[in-house]
Formats: C-alpha cells, structure tokens, sequence
C-alpha cells in the first residue's frame, strides 16, 4: 500500500507558533475513509515538534493498539514491522503494508458478520497473519482469543465453549481437523477461518473459509462498510477489552483473563521506557500466542515502540533462524535456557580434547569472573584481559552459534530459573535479567535494572507498579496493568483483586534488604513444614536439579513428611549422548531410565544437590533422601504439564500417588500403569517396574547415608 498523499506541514508550524494543531496523513485515497480519519487523530501534536516525536503526544493510559498501528504507519511507514520465514526465505512486510493488511482482514471479517464484542478464537504457530487477526479483530469492534496451538481437542473445545468463539482463525490443516472433530460441541461457532490451505482442498467447505479470500472481500469493501469499519474502530477506548487470554491452568481450568487496551499498553509502555527499548530492536516470535508474554512482547511492545517481530519457519529451524535474525530484544523461560545449556555441554562433550580443554579452562574463568565483569565491578587487569580473550576465543563463538550475539536486553520469566543456568549466560557476557509477572499484571510486576542483576531475585517494582507483602508472605500487587476481570467468573475475580486494586499473586516471597528487589520463595500453597518442622521449598530444589544436562524436570515432595522425595525426568538428549559415548546399549526411553548406569549417574547430582542445600540455614531439611526415575517424560498432553512447560503438582501428586507412597514407605522399588496420550490422540497404558533409589545427605558438611 502506497502513502497516496506526504505529510502536510501545518502552517503554524511554519511560522514558529506553538498551538496545538493537526499533522494529516492520508494512507487512502478517499478523504471520508475512517482509518484515514483515526490516522490524523493519532497524530495530533505540538507544533513545534516534528513527525518523529509525535508519540509525545499519545499516553499510554489513553489510547488503544488500532491507533498505535495507525501511528507507526504515519510514523515509520517503510521501516519493516514483521518477517517471516517460509520456504527458507524471509519475507517482510513495512508498517503502511501491515496497516493495509490488518485494514484489508477487518473489513473482510465485518462483511463476514463479525457483530461488535464476538469473540474471535485464533489458533497456530507465529506468523504475521495470525497476529494482524487479532487487530484486525479488535478494529472491527471484537474480542481476540488466542489459543495455544499446541492444545489437543478437549483443551481446545473448553476455551471455544467458555469463551463463545463465533469464529475460528486457524493457522493450518491440523488445527483446522481439531475444530471439525469437536463440531458437535461447538454449536456457536459459525465459521472457520483457515491461512496455510495445503490438505485443506477437498474437505467441505460449508463452515471453511481461506483467509485469504476474507481479506480479498475486504479489500473491495464499499464506502458503506469503510464507514462501518471507523464507526468501530472510533468506538474503541482504553477501556475496551483488547483480549482475552487463558491462564495455564495449573491448578484445575484455564481461566479467562480480560485485558483492556489501558493494561496491556500502560504495562507495555512502562517496561519499554525500563530499558530503552525503540524501534530499532528486533525480536524473534516462537513462543505460544496465547501466552500473555508473547502477546506484551510480540503485539503491545511492537506497536508502542514500533521494533520488528519476526516469525521463525518452525521449532525445528528456530536456532538456526535465530542466527540469522539476530535479535536485540529476547525473551524466554528458564526451560528454553536448560535446553540450551544442556545442547551446548552435549557438543562440548563431543568436541576433539583441545576445544574441550579450551572450553573447560574459559568457562571456569567466566564462572569466576564474568559476572562481576558484567555487573561492572572492579576486576584485576589480568582477568579482565584474560576474559577478553576468552570472549574472542570462546564466549563470542559461542555467543553466534546461538543467535545471541546482538542481544541488548535478555529476559526469562515464567517460573524460577536455577541460578546456575542463569550465571552461566550472564558470564558468557549476555544481558541476561530476570522479570517477574502475571497474565493478570499484563506480565510486568517487577523488573531488573542493568548493573543490579542478581540470580536469586527478580527486580524492583516495575514503573507504576506497587507491591506489598502480607504477613503470611503472600506477593500483592497494584498497577495500571492490572486485569479487568476473569471472563464469566466473578467469584474468582473477587477472590483475587479487591475493592482497591490490589491482586493476589499466589507466590511467597520478601524484599530483599541490601539491594530493595523482590525474591520469590516459590507458590504460596507449595510452601509448608516437613515433619520435623523444616521449611520446604520444593521449586528451590527442583532448580538445582534442572541444571545438571541430564535431568530434565524433578517434581520434589516433603510437606507434611519425614523425608524428602523426587521423581525424577532424565533428559533424552543429553542421557542418551551420554549412552552412546559410553557404548551403552537402550532401545527406547524406558529402557534408558532402568539402567544402573543411568541411575548412579542421577544419584551423583541429586547428592552434588543434597550438599549444595547443606549450607542453606532455612533449607537445609529439603535434601532428597529417596528418588526414582520416571519411566515416561511429563507431558501437558498427559495433563502434567501445563502449555507453557509448568508442572501441575497437584495432578502429579493425585496421578502418582502410588510412586510416592512408595517413596514414603521405603519400598526398594514398584511396578507401575501409566495412561499415556499418543500425538494423534489415541489413549494407551504402559507398565514399568521402577527401582527406587536412595541418596546420600549431608549434616555440617559430613554425609551420613539416608534411610532406606
């Protein structure tokens, strides 16, 4: 779409007068369109600024993301706003492209019958497409709802049926096939909306419709609906719901959290300014849609700055997109870290002995001393220049092989990151922080200013936001970011935000005194007493876990018990290289978790893990006596994990309990059912004898051997 008419140079401006007056921009040749229309009240100014300041004139609390969009169109209209990677070629769209685009899909979706305040569900992987849906969707007055693309059916048809999609936006062939299977519990929704059409020619097209063709209607829309479509779009405040996004459920259903158009950009604003994030960053969308980070850094961060979003051909090709790409802004969760960490010792492992030594002798360097470096702290001359070689030699190799090399500001969230894996990114010289937040908060409760990083906190209160700590330990907070509501559920929302604003978070946590950041112990109701009257605090355990490569996730138990116990997830990758260096034979997951070598192997971490907690005064009592290792990974297919990779403890507790009784008790081992759900859906069980194992604590420094 081509500017059809430049930027008019008001007259005041001219003659030096400072009155407010109008900058007009036209995107559209007809002077009556609306969108041309919201464009000029986007850009009303000072005279005395010029084009590239006129977000002066637009507050957070006061506008809305159709505007934004309208905003960066006039504002930075060739600079390109979003890239994807399809057929191993990028592809780029500027921002007057998107603003076309995005206009083009709402008009299509108006002349569809999308009413005022539908809900429009929106399921896929990252691509441009599906995220101008949800603009697209807000300018014709409706309701976004993303959905996590990796949902199975039954997750999917409780989201539709809470929420009361009309329609459905799908990315591809298979989201579409969910839809159609769960036609007969879906009574409300009117019409599946598809982009990627491959698989999709001879199925019946009663209720399918190519987005493609919905946008081409809306690009020879009539006057009448241009007008229908401002009307809308013009009817938008701060106030209106710009989405709804579902919680993870940890503990039980997702639930609807409405977020206006004042939360998501206030919260996104203040958190921009944090860091100084601007236009000319550059980001990487891979993480779920429907999660509340990726909609805040992906949607309200991209639009207030106006950076580029870019859209990987898939998860396999993501680290070799991130190279390409290289990011400035980058966000993900611990796991991602773990995941990474765990492919670089592998291939360390693999590496001839020169590199290994080289990498060994760096990185113990780093450990001792890049963290200091990158806080800005004195260092001896001699270090500092031995880490500088070391940066040419191995941190900066490194650094490229993982698309990192031009991050600026790096971020994980989500749930707690072992500070181990955490050091270990920071030492390599990347502005690793940590963030703590919510979907209700619109992610941003606290966040990590440069020079005051720290492993064991997560920040200080983010601009604008207040937090409190009740005498039960229990994380309050209050801010312009905060929800409007749980959708359809008053009584949980009453329950968690009072009549003042204030939310509860569920974490325990304290202020930390020497450096004024917050530090979360871990969820409120995990938190309690072993028997004998010691804290525990399993997420500080699990943690520690996680950092060794070999152990991919730990689910520890201890309230209420005289000992404490773990079942224990290895990591196939990592524990099957392992094997294969060692010649040790396997032929399937299950089989690797029973060998003997495979299980001395984790009883020397949880050991390593039971001396390192030793030395904690409060969570000394948390060390694991008795382990086993689970003979199936923990799935969010299977209900153990949640979509963003949380554990549901309490459904472990409850589908498990025999393991764990066996742990209590004593048992040497047990053999064990476990219903497992195939890709395609299909239900199954398998049965394992698991050996359970007991490992070595320690008191003041001595290790006694643990109660079998």
């Amino acid at each position: 779409m081509a500017l059809v008419e430049p930027l008019v140079r008001c007259f005041h401006h001219a003659i030096g007068d400072d009155r407010h007056c109008w900058s007009v921009v036209r995107l559209f040749p007809d002077p009556q369109d609306g969108v041309g229309r919201h464009i000029a009240m986007a850009s009303q100014r000072q005279c005395g600024g010029c084009v590239a300041s006129m977000s002066d004139a637009i507050r957070p609390d006061d506008t809305t993301l159709p505007i934004l969009l309208n905003h960066n169109a006039v504002r930075l209209p060739d600079q390109v706003a979003y890239r994807e990677k399809e057929f191993g070629i990028w592809q780029s769209w500027s921002w007057a492209e998107t603003h076309g685009e995005i206009e083009a899909l709402a008009l299509g979706l108006v002349d569809c019958g999308a009413r005022v305040d539908d809900r429009i569900a929106i399921v896929g992987r990252n691509r441009p497409h599906l995220y101008w849906s949800m603009t697209a969707t807000q300018c014709a007055g409706a309701i976004p709802v993303p959905v996590y693309h990796e949902a199975v059916a039954d997750e999917l048809a409780y989201v539709l049926e809470h929420c009361g999609a009309r329609f459905l936006i799908a990315g591809d062939q298979e989201q579409v096939d969910k839809v159609l299977a769960l036609s007969e519990r879906l009574p409300d929704l009117e019409a599946v909306i598809y982009l990627d059409p491959r698989g999709l020619r001879n199925y019946d097209h009663e209720r399918l419709r190519p987005l493609s063709d919905i946008m081409a209607r809306g690009r020879a829309a009539d006057s009448a609906a241009r007008k229908e479509l401002a009307k809308r779009t013009d009817a938008l405040t701060p106030h209106s719901t710009a989405v709804i996004l579902y919680t993870s459920g940890t503990t039980g259903n997702p639930k609807g959290v409405v977020l206006s158009h004042r939360n998501v950009i206030a919260s996104a604003a203040a958190a921009a300014e944090f860091d100084a994030l601007s236009e000319r960053e550059t980001t990487v969308a891979y993480l779920p849609m429907a999660w509340v980070g990726d909609y805040i850094f992906s949607v309200a961060q991209a639009y207030w700055t106006g950076f580029c979003v870019c859209c990987p051909e898939s998860q396999d090709t993501l680290m070799a997109d991130l190279r390409e790409i290289g990011p400035s802004y980058f966000f993900a969760p611990p796991r991602i870290f773990e995941t990474l960490l765990t492919t670089v010792m592998i291939r360390m492992e693999d590496a001839g002995r020169m590199k290994k030594r080289m990498f060994d002798y760096f990185m113990a360097h780093a450990r001792r001393h890049g963290v200091r470096i990158m806080a800005g702290d004195a260092v001896g001359l001699r270090d500092r220049l031995l880490y500088r070689l070391g940066d040419l030699l191995v941190y900066g190799p490194l650094k490229n092989v993982l698309g990192f090399s031009n991050i600026r500001v790096g971020y994980t969230a989500g749930e707690a990151i072992g500070p181990e894996i955490f050091d270990f990114f920071r030492s390599i010289g990347i502005n690793l922080k940590q963030l703590y937040g919510q979907t209700e908060a619109s992610v941003f409760i606290t966040l990590q200013p440069d020079g005051a990083v720290s492993a064991e906190a997560v920040g200080i209160a983010s601009p604008g936001v207040e937090l409190r700590i009740a005498d039960s330990g229990e994380v309050f907070f209050r801010s312009p970011g905060v929800f409007v509501e749980y959708f359809r559920n008053r009584e949980q929302t009453e329950k968690t935000k009072d009549a003042d604003g204030w939310v509860s978070t569920g974490d325990a946590g304290f202020i930390e005194p020497h450096s004024g950041q917050l530090r979360i112990i871990d969820r409120a109701k995990d938190v309690g007493k072993m028997k004998g009257g010691g804290l525990f605090a399993p997420k500080f355990v699990e943690n520690k876990l996680k950092f060794f490569p070999s152990i991919l996730e730990a689910v520890v138990f201890g309230a209420g018990r005289e000992r404490c116990t773990a079942i224990i997830n290895i990591d196939l990758t990592a524990v099957g290289n392992w094997a294969e260096r060692n010649r040790i034979a396997y032929a399937s997951y299950q089989e690797l978790t029973g060998l003997d070598q495979v299980l001395e192997m984790i009883r020397s971490h949880v050991e390593s893990v039971n001396r390192d907690i030793a030395g904690e005064s409060m969570l000394g009592s948390c060390q694991i006596e008795r382990f086993l290792v689970l003979h199936k990974e923990l799935d969010a297919d299977d209900g153990e994990l949640t979509r963003t990779r949380k554990v549901r403890r309490r459904f472990i507790e409850e589908k498990y309990g025999d393991l764990i009784r066996a742990l209590d008790e004593g048992r040497p081992g047990i053999r064990t059912e476990t219903e497992v759900t195939y890709e395609d859906g299909r239900k199954g069980v398998i049965t394992a004898d698991l050996q359970i194992c007991t490992a070595a604590i320690s008191d003041a420094g001595q290790l006694t051997e643990a109660a079998a």
